[in-house]
This record gives C-alpha cells, sequence and structure tokens, in this order.
C-alpha cells in the first residue's frame, strides 16, 4: 500500500484521489512517519482477466471446481 505525509496530501488531495479511483488501491496518510488514515475507493473495482479490459472474471474464478466436474478431469483407468 502506498504511504503519502500528511503534508503532501493537503498538497496533492485531487491528485491522490484521483490515484485512489484510477487504480483502486488505497493510500495511507501519514504524520510523522505514524500511519492516521487511509483513502481507499468506495466500490472495489472490477476484477479483470489478463489483457482484456472489458471481460470481467467472477468472484470465484479460482475456486476449486465441484467435486463432480472435477471427476471429469480425471484420467479413467
Amino acid at each position: 500500500m502506498k504511504t503519502i505525509s500528511s503534508t503532501d496530501a493537503k498538497a496533492r488531495l485531487n491528485a491522490v484521489l484521483a490515484e485512489v479511483e484510477k487504480t483502486g488501491q488505497s493510500i495511507t496518510i501519514t504524520s510523522h512517519g505514524r500511519p492516521i488514515a487511509v483513502v481507499s475507493p468506495v466500490a472495489p473495482m472490477p476484477r479483470q482477466f489478463g489483457q482484456f479490459p472489458r471481460m470481467e472474471a467472477p468472484d470465484d474464478f479460482d475456486a476449486p471446481l465441484p467435486d463432480g466436474e472435477l471427476g471429469a478431469w480425471e484420467p479413467t483407468s
């Protein structure tokens, strides 16, 4: 997580907000090296699938397959 000082945050607030919106990543604001606040996006960014910017992967994309479906991938003897 990126951190910035409260002085920088005050001077660049609009840029900080734009960065949080664009990247979806939170930014920690510090005062004298101590974390004071976290600026985070209101809604999480949708998960993207590889290099396809308009294709979204479901939240359970990498969940284990159900037993019935998993069996279809097992070799038969």
